[in-house]
């Protein structure tokens, strides 16, 4: 495609993007939500949209079958980031990176008595990197789903998960342990593509970083 491609996910961030899209003059055609369709054109011939899977939009962006995307910092540390360029934090889809454990567990006493714990995630990097940075011994244990469950069922002593509101870690008389980091979304823009079509590039992220500031 001789336009550009943008890489987004259902959800909050497609949701908090549209504002930014609008700002750059980029209108799409369909919502994800209620449309089935996986590339979506825009009010602009030389503008299109692809829904990916959150996860995956480092993956398209890096591999140049998108040229901008927007993910979560959380998917970015995931991911490794290599190849994208990531010019602005876009603010948008707001939450924290924790460690939860259930309410009667004391978390503390155990990292002082430098027991081994086992923890669940999908966040399997930035979970390895925070232990081994207070030098906690930890098992991770990679999930998909529900991370509140596997304490519940014995799997796992605690999670580290994505929180917003806390209300799913209350239901599950799951309490925040510690915080390890606050989380948003970002802009990634492949390399190779800022500099092939960086005319029609370089205006989406002046727009975006007009909104931002």
């Amino acid at each position: 495609m001789n336009g550009i491609t943008i890489a987004l996910s259902k959800g909050r961030i497609f949701e908090e993007t549209l504002p930014l899209l609008a700002a750059a003059g980029i209108v799409p055609v369909e919502n994800p939500e209620s449309s089935r369709k996986l590339i979506i054109g825009t009010n602009r011939a030389d503008v299109r949209v692809v829904i990916v899977r959150a996860s995956d939009v480092p993956t398209y962006v890096q591999y140049g079958a998108a040229d901008l995307g927007i993910a979560g910092k959380d998917v970015l540390i995931e991911h490794g980031g290599a190849g994208l360029y990531q010019p602005l934090d876009l603010r948008i889809a707001k939450c924290r990176m924790c460690v939860a454990a259930p309410a009667g567990f004391d978390y503390a006493a155990a990292v002082r008595r430098g027991a081994r714990l086992r923890i669940a995630t999908k966040y399997i990097a930035t979970a390895r990197e925070h232990f081994a940075a207070k030098g906690v011994h930890v098992d991770l244990i990679k999930l998909y789903g529900s991370m509140e469950l596997a304490p519940l069922t014995g799997l796992a002593e605690a999670i580290v998960d994505l929180v917003s509101s806390g209300a799913t870690l209350k239901a599950n008389h799951l309490v925040e342990v510690e915080e390890i980091m606050a989380i948003s979304s970002r802009l990634v823009v492949n390399q190779a593509s800022l500099k092939t079509k960086h005319g029609l590039i370089q205006p989406v992220i002046e727009a975006f970083a007009g909104v931002v500031r």
